[in-house]
């Protein structure tokens, strides 16, 4: 422990220089790192918009859904491309991927969408 700062870090003389962050809110911190990773590039954004004019307000019996094939011709991106930048949203939790046969189909995630809103106006 640095005698310091008092938390086990080798930060000198700087107390603000480790901040500590409880358990919950750094799991929080992380998530929310990972959609703004997410959210960086702009074929990913440019799939949730996709994604999202092709998901039922929310409240709906029957969501639906985007499938990686409209996503392609969409966008003229090679397959493998699509799966990488969606495989980072899913991995957000931005959307939820269901495979059926040979295709994996898409659905925005809303209350995903609300947390991250709800964190930014927060700031």
């Amino acid at each position: 422990m640095s005698a310091m700062t008092g938390c086990g870090c080798d930060a000198p003389l700087d107390p603000c220089a480790c901040a500590v962050t409880p358990a919950g809110e750094e799991d929080e911190a992380l998530a929310l790192d990972a959609v703004f990773k997410a959210l960086a590039s702009e074929p990913r954004r440019a799939l949730l918009r996709i994604v999202a004019a092709n998901t039922s307000a929310e409240g709906d019996c029957c969501p639906a859904e985007a499938c990686a094939c409209a996503l392609s011709d969409a966008l003229g991106l090679a397959p493998s491309t699509i799966s990488h930048h969606m495989s980072a949203l899913v991995g957000a939790g931005l959307v939820t991927a269901t495979k059926r046969g040979l295709w994996v189909y898409y659905r925005l995630e809303r209350d995903a969408l609300a947390r991250v809103a709800a964190e930014l106006t927060a700031l």
